[in-house]
């Protein structure tokens, strides 16, 4: 396989030698990428203009990778400070508690969803570099664009990404705003006239923590510290979700790009004139596909390997915290506590929300990269010269194997896997519900 593909590389460079000597004008400007019309074309900076939003949220609580200033490190360290200190208030309610069943499950149906917030923020602030050559590779991948259609395409897609930015984070406000307001929202409604200490901090959010203070006494600190971790949380997991969604939404982007280049290149007109310019032509354009889609994939799997670790351990307590706050609903339920209630409600739909986007993703590079293999198989490529042939061969030798982001070999991310995660959420849920009849 190396021979034939240092042998089609050879090819390739003896085609652009014969092709200086003979190409004219028109010809240079839609396939070199060294011609002045590239040199002309005004530059695309991916991480200000695609990434935008994105970088305001990470600034907002110190992941930005190119804000490395004292003041930077020492607000991440406040921020995952106040995230974990949260976590651990909660499991030192078991130590000055009864530990019964219902209330273990009422504690880890908590911690295992604020735990969330502690992962993805640690897997970008320890994993900074690599979020740094994500956006430095996907720059100068789109420096190396020399079409005005590849640079539209490029832009359509950063443009879905500032759109999915938006609309989730929309999302992560509205939820953090009234997991916020559960505490006072029967003053809001009017069914209570005036609410004193006591009866307010009877009407706190169900999160049990134990801070060895009193608690009465030092209420508007306990509710100021929740409800710092829940914005923190908020735009933690909203900022890092929509940074990783927005790499995978701009590797579709590449795999249409390479699809594009392939249609081009072997376009019907250019078929039935074969002559040495036509040739050369093709060969270039099948050549880029391939680099491009070579990019792309090398780009994706970076990504994967960068944060495996991580995504395995997210993966894990997802199900898990599903399955807990699916049965906490249950009880809330049948007690009638309408806040807590409230509160697991919303644990599942931000969990079961990212499942599936995450999943979704997943699907689409599925479907991206079965779509390159269909566009190269469904050209007219036995017309083509023989040299081309042989390098439409290398696109359906990937082809024929299944891209996608597989995790650790174990999960293929699409919305297969979704479905056997809820599967089995659902599965430890009915287990939890048995055993507490």
């Amino acid at each position: 396989m190396t021979k034939f593909i240092l042998k089609i590389r050879y090819e390739f460079k003896n085609t652009l030698f014969e092709e200086e000597k003979g190409r004219d004008r028109g010809e240079s400007l839609l396939i070199s990428p060294q011609s002045s019309f590239y040199a002309s074309t005004v530059m695309i900076c991916v991480k200000s203009q695609h990434f935008d939003l994105n970088r305001i949220l990470l600034l907002a609580i110190g992941l930005w990778p190119y804000q490395k200033s004292k003041f930077s490190q020492l607000q991440a360290t406040l921020c995952f400070g106040i995230l974990t200190s949260f976590v651990v208030f909660q499991f030192t309610a078991l130590i000055t508690t009864k530990c019964t069943a219902d209330f273990i499950i009422k504690i880890f149906s908590s911690t295992t969803f604020f735990s969330l917030y502690i992962i993805k923020y640690n897997m970008f602030w320890i994993n900074t570099h690599h979020v740094r050559n994500l956006l430095e590779q996907l720059q100068y991948i789109c420096n190396e664009l020399k079409d005005e259609n590849e640079l539209a395409i490029f832009k359509k897609y950063g443009n879905y990404t500032r759109c999915c930015t938006v609309i989730f984070t929309s999302f992560a406000i509205c939820s953090a705003f009234i997991a916020t307001l559960l505490p006072i929202w029967p003053q809001i409604l009017g069914t209570v006239l005036y609410i004193n200490e006591s009866q307010l901090q009877s009407q706190t959010i169900q999160i049990v923590t134990e801070y060895f203070v009193d608690q009465q006494k030092y209420i508007y600190l306990i509710i100021l510290h929740t409800n710092a971790v829940i914005y923190i949380g908020a735009i933690t997991i909203t900022a890092t979700g929509t940074m990783i969604l927005g790499c995978v939404i701009h590797t579709c982007g590449l795999f249409t790009i390479a699809n594009y280049r392939i249609e081009q290149a072997m376009r019907t007109k250019i078929l039935e004139n074969i002559n040495l310019n036509n040739r050369n032509m093709i060969c270039k354009k099948i050549f880029y596909a391939i680099e491009i889609h070579r990019k792309a994939m090398k780009f994706i799997n970076f990504m994967l390997s960068s944060f495996e670790g991580s995504f395995l351990l997210l993966i894990a307590i997802c199900v898990i915290s599903l399955s807990l706050n699916i049965f906490a609903i249950f009880c809330n339920a049948s007690l009638g506590n309408k806040e807590a209630f409230i509160l697991h409600l919303l644990f599942v739909l931000v969990i079961f929300l990212y499942m599936f986007i995450a999943n979704y993703a997943g699907q689409e590079i599925l479907n991206y990269g079965t779509h390159i293999y269909s566009t190269a198989y469904n050209v007219r490529w036995y017309n083509a010269p023989l040299h081309v042939q042989k390098m439409i061969l290398l696109i359906l030798q990937r082809g024929s194997k299944t891209f996608g982001l597989n995790v650790a070999g174990l999960f293929a991310i699409s919305l297969e896997c979704f479905a056997m995660l809820t599967k089995a959420s659902t599965s430890y849920f009915t287990v939890i519900y048995t055993m507490q009849q």
